[in-house]
C-alpha cells in the first residue's frame, strides 16, 4: 500500500528555550520566575494538555494530593479544567498551600520542563508532552485518558520505566492518597532519576547532527525533491 516509507522522529525544537507556537491560552511566563526560587529538583509540574475535563470530586482529590504531598508545585489549571462553574478548588485550599503551590492557566511547557528546579511531571501523556519531558530527562506520573496517550503511558511506565501510573478507587477516582504515594514513589527512587537522564541522552542523540532523526527528516527533504524532479521531467515530457 505505501510503497515508499521513512520513519521520522523524535522532532524537537532546536532551541528548546524559544517560544512555541500553537498553544491555546496565554503563556505565563512569570511562572518561570517562580520556579527560579525553588530548590533543585523540588517541584511538582502537573499539565493535562488542552482538552481533558475533570470532575468537581477527582479535580478536588488532585488538589488535595498536591497539598497532602508537601512539595512545591506548579500547576496548569485551565479555565475549563473542571466542570464546576465555580473555581472548583476545596475550600481554602489555595490559602493553605499559598506560595508553596503555584496554579496558572498555561505554561511555556518546554521552559518549565527544562528548568533545574522540576523533579517530576504528572501528565495526560500527550504526544507532545511525552516527548517534552523525555527530552528533559524528567520522570513521569502517567494520568492519560484517551487515543495515543494510553500507548505512551505504557512506553513510559513499561518500555522506558520512567514512570509510575495510578490506580482508580471502586469509585474510578483516582485519590488523594493514591497521587500522593506514586509522588513519593517516584521522586524517592533513583532509578527512575538515572534512567529518564539516560533516555534524555538517547533522544538528544537522535536530533543533533548525524543523529538517526535528523538523518530521516533530511531523507526525506531529499525524497521530496527527487519527486519534483520526476514530476517536472515528466510534465515537460508530455
Amino acid at each position: 500500500m505505501v510503497p515508499e516509507l521513512l520513519p521520522i522522529g523524535p522532532l524537537l525544537a532546536s532551541n528548546r528555550l524559544g517560544n512555541s507556537a500553537g498553544y491555546f491560552w496565554p503563556e505565563d511566563s512569570d511562572c518561570l520566575k517562580w520556579l527560579d526560587k525553588q530548590q533543585l529538583k523540588s517541584v511538582i509540574y502537573v499539565a493535562f494538555g488542552s482538552i481533558t475535563i475533570f470532575d468537581k470530586i477527582q479535580f478536588q482529590e488532585l488538589a488535595l494530593a498536591l497539598e497532602l504531598c508537601n512539595r512545591p508545585f506548579l500547576w496548569v489549571v485551565r479555565p475549563d479544567l473542571t466542570n464546576d462553574r465555580n473555581d472548583g478548588y476545596p475550600e481554602g485550599f489555595q490559602e493553605r498551600v499559598g506560595t508553596r503551590g503555584r496554579m496558572i492557566s498555561w505554561a511555556p511547557q518546554q521552559k518549565v520542563l527544562s528548568h533545574p528546579s522540576i523533579a517530576c511531571f504528572l501528565s495526560h501523556c500527550g504526544w507532545n508532552s511525552t516527548v517534552e519531558g523525555v527530552s528533559n530527562g524528567v520522570p513521569f506520573l502517567c494520568w492519560p485518558y484517551f487515543a495515543d496517550q494510553l500507548l505512551n503511558e505504557n512506553y513510559i511506565r513499561e518500555m522506558w520505566k520512567v514512570g509510575l501510573n495510578f490506580n482508580k478507587n471502586e469509585s474510578g477516582i483516582i485519590t488523594r492518597e493514591e497521587i500522593k504515594n506514586k509522588v513519593e514513589q517516584v521522586l524517592g527512587d533513583e532509578n527512575f532519576k538515572a534512567r529518564a537522564l539516560e533516555l534524555k541522552e538517547k533522544t538528544l542523540s537522535c536530533v543533533r547532527e548525524g543523529g538517526s532523526s535528523k538523518k530521516t527528516l533530511q531523507n526525506f527533504v531529499e525524497w521530496i525533491k527527487e519527486k519534483r524532479m520526476e514530476q517536472g521531467s515528466h510534465v515537460m515530457g508530455r
